[in-house]
């Protein structure tokens, strides 16, 4: 049986923006939604916060299902959603 993931990506207000199977694509269009401030992008976690890479949110996901990130950014924010297809 293949594992198959999907990102499931909101902005600030909850809505949602889309569902992906790529971490790269998710990654890049939720460091778009929450770059609008002046400062840098932080990644937010249940472990804290840190920067906003590629690497670090794959490590944050890796092994894990139904977990939730947040991208922030002064007051502009995304969130990623890690799940998985139920038989």
């Amino acid at each position: 049986m293949t594992k198959i993931y999907c990102y499931c990506l909101f902005d600030r207000a909850g809505s949602y923006q889309g569902v992906y199977s790529s971490l790269k694509a998710v990654h890049r269009d939720a460091l778009k939604m929450a770059n609008k401030g002046n400062s840098d992008v932080v990644l937010l976690t249940d472990h804290g916060a840190m920067k906003a890479s590629l690497v670090n949110l794959r490590n944050v996901f890796k092994g894990k299902i139904d977990v939730q990130v947040l991208y922030r950014c002064g007051e502009h924010q995304a969130r990623i959603i890690k799940t998985d297809f139920k038989e």
